[in-house]
């Protein structure tokens, strides 16, 4: 017998109807002999509708009071699965995250796991329950409820795994697993039996949205091996696991994992900045007060002691980012700010860079040969970005994907 931690996201529990179908899926898995653990998220656009009621009385809610009215939206959904499971005659019982001891620090609408309290759960698991488990939530050290942020139940579920030593965590989603690239740009995008926590952190951080970054970092760190699967198709899915676990499988040990890619994009210029120590930091300081990220940086030191300084940011904070330069590079005696609004990321990732040299110059033909013009570039051992007008994006995605064969199984 083997525990099995399922997590099941918004979509998978949309509806009554919906909710019936995970109930027979997780007793199909249970009568086959295995210990059944279930997180639950929200039903789908719940979260949001309980923003738009706090927001409804004021668009600055009490981070705290927000947290209580946000984490009811897995308690629903936690306790209609039991009851769908109890009709069908599978014992069950739902805790909240407060009622497992889901300890986490007290930073709102935000948190942190700390530590999680296991006792009243393996007691269950072992009398034979199925446990349903709210995700996205904990308490703090003085018993508020705290949450976990967007995405925060697939945390919840790799956190419980870990500390359960469950055989596997299986993240059920509206997708199959993970593909080559988002098939609704590439409809020949296939999907990958394997894939390294390595590549999946870059993929995720990229702009692939199957899970959020926090839940593979703490899969990986724990070495909890991930599977995503669909609530509404058989199949394998993709394991996401450790580089050494595929080096059995060469069939796995491909160049390329993965195209990724962001439209949510700004690049901001500033020219002609004094070439003297520090004036990175006077640049980017501000821009770090006002909690604005920074993503791809770019230094060219020009003949007269002068550097243009090029940086990306999320087009969200592109108009702030733009005011915030204005009121600071004047004093540094910078000769003009510019932005692009139209502008998005796009990237290779794959172990395999490690031991192929040319990657780069096949990726920068292929585009060459559509005629798209880079931007900007960045690069590390497994991953290479590029930024490209917006208008490429999809274009540039196509062109990578035929040019690696990636349609292909290797």
């Amino acid at each position: 017998m083997s525990l099995i931690v399922q997590k099941y996201g918004g979509t998978s529990l949309g509806s009554l109807e919906r909710i019936e179908e995970v109930a027979k899926k997780v007793i199909g898995w249970h009568e086959r002999g295995h210990q059944i653990m279930v997180v639950v998220s929200a039903m789908s656009g719940e979260t949001d509708r309980l923003v738009k009621l706090a927001r409804g009385i004021t668009f600055r809610p009490n981070p705290r009071e927000l947290d209580v009215l946000l984490a009811t939206g897995e308690q629903v959904t936690m306790a209609l699965l039991c009851i769908a499971l109890e009709k069908r005659g599978c014992t069950a019982r739902s805790y909240t995250g407060g009622q497992v001891r889901i300890l986490t620090d007290s930073s709102f609408n935000k948190a942190r796991i700390r530590d999680i309290q296991m006792d009243a759960i393996r007691s269950d698991l072992d009398t034979g329950l199925i446990v349903v488990v709210a995700g996205f939530q904990g308490v703090d050290e003085e018993g508020n409820i705290t949450t976990l942020g967007r995405g925060g139940s697939d945390t919840t579920g790799v956190a419980l795994a870990a500390a359960l030593k469950a055989k596997e965590c299986q993240i059920y989603t509206d997708v199959d697993g993970i593909y080559t690239t988002d098939p609704r740009v590439v409809p020949d995008a296939r999907r990958l039996n394997r894939i390294t926590f390595e590549e999946m952190l870059e993929m995720a951080s990229l702009g692939s949205k199957v899970l959020q970054i926090r839940s593979v970092e703490f899969a990986g760190k724990h070495n909890v091996p991930l599977r995503v699967l669909s609530t509404f198709k058989e199949g394998p899915g993709t394991l996401i696991t450790f580089e050494e676990e595929l080096v059995s499988e060469p069939m796995e040990k491909v160049l390329i994992s993965g195209i990724a890619f962001n439209r949510d994009e700004a690049k901001i210029t500033i020219l002609g900045v004094p070439d003297r120590p520090g004036i990175a930091f006077n640049i980017l300081g501000p821009i770090s007060d006002a909690n604005i990220e920074v993503d791809m940086i770019i230094q060219n030191v020009g003949r007269d002691n002068t550097a243009d300084f090029t940086f990306t940011v999320h087009r969200n904070d592109y108009e702030r980012t733009l005011e915030i330069l204005r009121e600071h590079t004047s004093r540094m005696g910078a000769r003009e700010v510019s932005g692009d609004n139209k502008i998005a990321k796009l990237s290779l990732v794959g172990i395999g860079m490690r031991s192929h040299a040319g990657v780069a110059s096949q990726m920068f033909q292929a585009l060459a040969k559509e005629m798209i013009n880079i931007r900007m570039i960045t690069t590390s051992e497994i991953k290479i970005s590029v930024v490209v007008d917006e208008k490429y994006l999809e274009l540039g995605v196509r062109a990578l994907h035929e040019a690696f064969d990636l349609a292909k199984s290797s």
